[in-house]
């Protein structure tokens, strides 16, 4: 008796299969954002009507954001800060009519059609986005290249030129996109965990350094890990975040397992202007970043601040915080441990 399937039947079950996989996955990355986008859509409006409730609706409208913000994100999560819930507000204000709202976007489009302020130019880019099935990026690239007002100051017959420049740079929308976006996992309340981020090397030496750093006994205490950062509309997430209470400064640590570039250098450096803008307080000194590379044959360890911030390091951060020489020697322990622990399991 053969036991084979036929090869062709099983090639056509397959594929047939598979598409009906992806079509349901796609369904449901879409389905998501859209009842996300139309709940932020009846946030804003619930929070414009309450502000017209108010005498001074200015500082009343700001009092109601900054309480909202404190109990929505101690109950649902961290997608409710104060500058999320003014685009919702803004939202409202710039697509009030509810069934308009078209769920081929996403929300971090519509947050980028919402610094567009000429109406007709957010129309346009809103219907471009839409046929030419834009992602993020290409959206965004296209708002700062003012391909709206390029092509209105150029003549008819040369219009043609200005399009096909702009297809050259478009990148395609994936239904996927639409899960990958941190706004739909926060909302669906689906945390982010760091084994999501992280190889297993790089888990190992950041749980070595968590908790190498709360054993110094130096005033460090732990804030985050994987926290997530938006700017320029990417999102970034630094592998550890810490307060130290004495130094009164935050320190980000970030961890890279090539070799360090300038590249690196200048994300850190973007991470800590992040949190000197939007984070630290009047009262806190400034924020010091820490880059470890761990690379086969050496480890290195870099602290990184913004310019004006080097005499105060070098006054009092030294003081209490490890030399990059004991850091360096921490990374290379735990690489070590690793190596020898995966060739005793094989």
């Amino acid at each position: 008796m053969n036991n084979h399937l036929p090869q062709p039947s099983v090639d056509k079950l397959y594929t047939a299969i598979s598409s009906l996989i992806i079509e349901a996955r796609n369904t449901v990355y879409k389905t998501a954002n859209t009842q996300m986008v139309k709940a932020y859509c009846n946030i804003g409006k619930m929070i414009v009507e309450e502000e017209q409730n108010g005498n001074d609706r200015a500082e009343y409208g700001k009092a109601v954001i900054d309480e909202l913000s404190k109990r929505l994100t101690n109950t649902h999560g961290k997608g409710f800060t104060k500058s999320n819930l003014s685009y919702m507000r803004q939202f409202y204000n710039a697509f009030p009519i509810f069934h308009a709202l078209r769920d081929e976007l996403s929300w971090t489009h519509y947050k980028l059609l919402l610094k567009v302020p000429n109406e007709a130019a957010r129309i346009f880019y809103l219907e471009e986005a839409i046929q030419q099935n834009w992602s993020t990026r290409t959206l965004e690239r296209q708002i700062n290249s003012l391909y709206h007002q390029r092509l209105l100051a150029t003549k008819k017959e040369n219009q043609d030129l200005v399009k096909d420049e702009a297809k050259k740079q478009v990148e395609k929308l994936q239904a996927s996109d639409f899960i990958k976006d941190p706004y739909v996992l926060e909302f669906t309340g689906i945390q982010s965990k760091a084994h999501f981020y992280e190889k297993e090397l790089e888990q190992a030496i950041i749980d070595e350094l968590h908790d190498f750093l709360l054993e110094l006994g130096k005033g460090f205490a732990f804030v985050a890990r994987q926290k997530r950062i938006s700017f320029d509309n990417e999102h970034f997430y630094i592998d550890l975040v810490f307060y130290n209470y004495i130094l009164k400064c935050f320190l980000l640590i970030d961890l890279k397992t090539g070799k360090l570039t300038h590249q690196d250098i200048g994300q850190m450096d973007s991470y800590i202007r992040v949190f000197e803008d939007k984070i630290k307080q009047p009262i806190d000194n400034p924020t010091i970043g820490l880059i470890l590379c761990s690379e086969k044959n050496q480890s290195l360890a870099k602290y990184s601040l913004l310019n004006d911030s080097e005499q105060i390091f070098a006054s009092k951060y030294v003081t209490y915080l490890p030399t990059e020489e004991e850091l360096q020697n921490q990374i290379d322990s735990k690489r070590k441990q690793i190596e020898l622990e995966k060739k005793l399991k094989n």
